[in-house]
């Protein structure tokens, strides 16, 4: 006996019209942190720490100071080895030099004269480049930060906010996928801070990078991410803007009511910024 496939009805799918599809394959994560406990010889700061960062998000790192937001970017970098857990850091990102750092603040010497031009050029470290190469990454992060006509001038000359964009562009001179910022903008005047967020807004949406931003001002965050993650106690609540985002989670982070709206298209917007 020789069995053929029954022909449908009209109307009536096909054996192959109604096979589940596969799931698509899972996109490897930049980082992930599995039950990660951190901290410091025998001083724990972070305990259970579950979170995973996806190619193309922004994430904002929310918290009082003191509660391990610096101390996860470590771990994250792989300065910091955990005590407990599992710390996945994708090869094909962190092994090929695609991760900027940008710090609060950079220790250099200030006796020594350093140019805008030079100091933005220390980006490359180990990274192969020739002349014309360094000569076009340059010009391109200058005029990304608009420091194109302070090329020449002396770093320890600058403004805070000039030294900010100096610093941002040295990171970005690298040409990273992923950009992990730690408060870019503490101690910036309103015009310093916007021109910050504008260059890291364009490099998010044009280019599609990765950013983490640790920061305390909640209005960036309402506006510019797509993730955040809390730090309190010890612990870490992370998820997608609207999961994490609410009166209640803020009020129990921050240990005062902070207002929470629901925005156009469900997106939370932030009342205040807490210092």
């Amino acid at each position: 006996m020789i069995e053929t496939e029954a022909t449908p009805h009209a109307g009536q799918p096909s054996a192959a019209q109604t096979k589940p599809k596969a799931d698509a394959p899972r996109i490897k994560p930049i980082v992930e942190f599995n039950s990660v406990q951190l901290g410091y010889a025998r001083v724990p700061v972070l305990a259970s720490v579950n979170l995973s960062i996806e190619p193309g998000q922004f994430w904002c790192f929310l918290g009082p100071n003191g509660e391990g937001k610096t101390t996860l970017i470590k771990a994250m970098l792989g300065a910091l080895r955990p005590k407990r857990g599992q710390v996945y850091r994708n090869p094909e990102v962190f092994g090929k030099g695609r991760v900027s750092y940008v710090p609060q603040r950079l220790e250099l010497n200030p006796v020594l004269p350093t140019s805008v031009r030079e100091f933005i050029l220390t980006g490359l470290a180990g990274v192969r480049t020739h002349a014309e190469q360094r000569r076009k990454r340059l010009g391109r992060v200058l005029e990304l930060v608009g420091l194109s006509a302070s090329r020449h001038r002396n770093y320890w000359t600058l403004s805070g906010g000039q030294k900010q964009r100096a610093l941002l562009a040295r990171a970005l001179i690298r040409d990273p996928g992923v950009l992990i910022i730690d408060e870019p903008t503490a101690g910036l005047d309103f015009a310093a801070a916007q021109t910050v967020l504008t260059v890291l807004a364009d490099m998010h949406a044009t280019y599609d990078v990765t950013i983490v931003f640790v920061t305390h001002d909640l209005h960036i965050v309402s506006k510019h991410a797509t993730h955040a993650a809390l730090f309190r106690g010890g612990a870490v609540l992370s998820g997608e803007l609207a999961e994490v985002i609410t009166r209640e989670k803020l009020g129990h982070t921050f240990g005062v009511p902070v207002p929470v709206q629901v925005g156009p298209g469900g997106r939370p917007q932030i009342g205040v910024a807490v210092a």
